[in-house]
């Protein structure tokens, strides 16, 4: 079982919006000491509460303080960019940190409608999304019609961010899918990775091969784990409010809001969903899901207010799995 992190480089109260970029380089020279296998980081654009807008310039800056651990994006947002671009980028970090970079692709659009409007999108076809990533790929391969530059020498795992038909298009394609979300708790979502398997076309000798993305907390106790989630959760919650996703709340200012009932119901539920508790809880809840979907691969997205919580609960769940691998 490889264990990843995908960091939303997410801002903090109080703190320059700039912090979340050199605090996400941090965590990934930490990660990498830590023994976790990828670091990938996102793309958002104008949302408060996230700093990163272009994973490969951070990227770059995370490459420049590691030497191990695989970089990528979760993921590069391909309906806003030119595949060309997008291939110059990554061929250009993969030129950088040799046989370190992955390439990881979505199709969701900005987060409100002004942002769509300054992407100048605002639709995701499907169809257009798998001819993009085939066009991609071309440029990746140097098959293109167009060379691509630096010219590609290793080659670039490319992923699939995948919900509803994007485990179709996934398997179309021939490349591997992470997931992560309310997905993952639908009664379906065995059938649906079992169809993917079992639909997936090779691509020059690629197996189907799934990625699950979620928040894992790891703490003394299930109710400090909890704790540590209330920040993300919370943030989560006010923007179906709002419709703003906000930098993090230190966990005492929250506790001092005066809630309404409805935003109480819908925190504890996004608390009962989040894989945050003692590592005993975090343990079997992982177990349950690898059962479910199979996965190859965990790929924790957890943030929280309090960073040296967080530093300390991705240096428990990588002990953890560790600790669940098989000796020879």
């Amino acid at each position: 079982m490889r264990l990843s992190l995908l960091d939303r480089s997410r801002t903090r109260a109080g703190h320059p919006e700039s912090d979340a970029l050199v605090h996400s380089v941090e965590r990934a020279a930490q990660a990498e000491q830590a023994g976790y296998h990828r670091f990938w980081v996102a793309e958002h654009h104008a949302v408060p509460g996230i700093a990163s807008g272009a994973p490969a310039v951070l990227l770059a800056a995370i490459g420049a303080r590691t030497r191990t651990i695989r970089l990528g994006s979760g993921g590069v947002m391909l309906p806003n960019h030119q595949p060309l671009v997008v291939a110059e980028q990554f061929l250009m970090l993969e030129a950088l940190f040799p046989g370190r970079v992955d390439l990881g692709l979505g199709r969701s659009l900005g987060f409100t409608g002004p942002v769509r409007d300054a992407l100048r999108r605002t639709e995701a076809d499907p169809d257009s999304f798998a001819a993009e990533i085939g066009e991609l790929r071309d440029f990746l391969h140097g098959e293109a019609e167009v060379t691509a530059r630096p010219a590609a020498g290793g080659q670039i795992p490319m992923f699939v961010l995948a919900t509803g038909s994007g485990l179709d298009l996934a398997a179309q394609l021939g490349l591997p899918v992470v997931i992560g979300g309310p997905v993952l708790e639908h009664a379906e979502i065995t059938d649906r990775l079992a169809d993917y398997r079992r639909s997936f076309r090779p691509h020059r000798g690629s197996a189907p091969s799934v990625i699950v993305s979620l928040d894992i907390l790891i703490a003394d106790t299930d109710e400090q784990a909890r704790e540590l989630a209330l920040p993300e959760c919370w943030a989560m919650v006010r923007s179906r409010s709002t419709g703003l996703f906000e930098p993090l709340e230190a966990p005492e200012q929250i506790r001092d809001r005066r809630l309404s009932g409805r935003e109480q119901e819908r925190l504890r539920q996004s608390l009962d969903a989040a894989c945050a508790g003692s590592a005993t809880t975090v343990r079997r809840r992982l177990e349950q899901l690898i059962d479910r979907t199979g996965a190859e691969e965990i790929l924790s997205s957890a943030s929280t207010f309090d960073r040296d919580a967080l530093a300390d609960s991705d240096r428990r769940l990588a002990a953890l799995i560790a600790s669940s691998r098989p000796t020879a």
